[in-house]
């Protein structure tokens, strides 16, 4: 499964290099994932929110009350959604680049602004209203522009992801010029 998907990067990178004017197809399925971002994110963070009101302060220093704070069910819920929302932004972060997706998915703070005001009941001043209308109109700006940009350092990769990549599909760990044997690249290149 990790050789296919690392046959079809090394596919997208090379359509990204062989025309530099091509841009990544944005599908349905990954602005789903973008809006489960923001949802998931926002809806996290709110739950979480609502439990730890609940329990008072906690401190790290304390690790019973800190155990005892995750059995809440507000904050274990709160716990999930944004497990979720990690998964998500993995996902996202696979196929598109990290200032594509963070600009993408700040409807988030809008949406965690309304739920903190009518949900939690807390005061949003003016000027967060400001701040969030100011970081979410960053959406306009990336809205036009490709998700994934070609760089001329992705072909390099990690000796030791070359490595166990080599041993995987059973070829001689130094079969290209710039990969090293596991060997060397476990012990940095040190010999002893």
């Amino acid at each position: 499964m990790f050789a296919r998907c690392a046959q079809v990067r090394q596919r997208q990178r090379r359509a990204l290099q062989d025309d530099s004017t091509t841009e990544c197809q944005v599908t349905f399925r990954k602005y789903l994932v973008l809006a489960g971002v923001t949802v998931f994110g926002a809806a996290g963070d709110s739950v979480l929110s609502h439990g730890m009101k609940q329990l008072g302060s906690i401190s790290i220093h304390d690790l019973p009350s800190v155990i005892f704070a995750v059995l809440n069910p507000f904050v274990a819920l709160g716990i999930v959604l944004l497990l979720a929302f990690i998964v998500l932004n993995m996902t996202a972060l696979s196929w598109a680049d990290l200032t594509y997706v963070l600009p993408a998915t700040s409807m988030g703070y809008v949406l965690l602004a309304l739920s903190a005001r009518f949900i939690l009941h807390e005061q949003v001043s003016v000027m967060r209203w400001l701040g969030i209308v100011l970081i979410s109109g960053g959406v306009g700006f990336i809205a036009g522009s490709p998700a994934l940009t070609s760089h001329a350092h992705e072909d390099q990769r990690s000796p030791l992801l070359a490595a166990q990549d080599a041993a995987r599909n059973g070829a001689p760990a130094g079969a290209s010029d710039h990969d090293a044997p596991a060997e060397e690249v476990i012990s940095g290149g040190v010999e002893s």
